[in-house]
């Protein structure tokens, strides 16, 4: 508890790119220039990797609080996940032929890493005893 109080907070990630990082030039519909494009692609990129690692952190907190390995993988959970997704790439004017094999992948990476996570753990705390 005291380590996960030193780290500054996730949602610093965000907070801290500057207001270029995050500058808004044009539109899809404003775009006049593959210059245009690009810059707003490499902002959301920007973005959307500070999210990634905001979502990141929370594998680090599944794995600090599952009681065992065999909780990592959830097929419930990632089945509703999903479900939400399509929900809200619909609402969004997202396809699903990208929103679905991103999330599976982001998922499935994510629960890699949950479980060299929850491995690091275990062998910390009976190396520790």
């Amino acid at each position: 508890m005291i380590e996960a109080l030193r780290q500054p907070p996730v949602w610093s990630i965000c907070a801290a790119m500057t207001k270029l990082d995050q500058e808004r030039r044009n539109t899809s519909a404003t775009c006049q220039t593959m210059a245009d494009v690009r810059y707003e692609i490499d902002r959301l990129d920007r973005i959307l990797v500070a999210l990634i690692a905001e979502r990141q952190s929370y594998m680090d907190a599944a794995a600090r609080i599952k009681g065992h390995r065999g909780l990592v993988r959830d097929e419930a959970r990632i089945a509703d996940v999903l479900a939400k997704v399509e929900a809200s790439a619909g609402q969004h004017g997202l396809s699903m032929a990208i929103a679905e094999p991103v999330w599976r992948t982001m998922m499935d990476r994510c629960i890699a890493y949950e479980f060299k996570a929850f491995d690091a753990r275990s062998l910390a705390e009976t190396s520790s005893t």
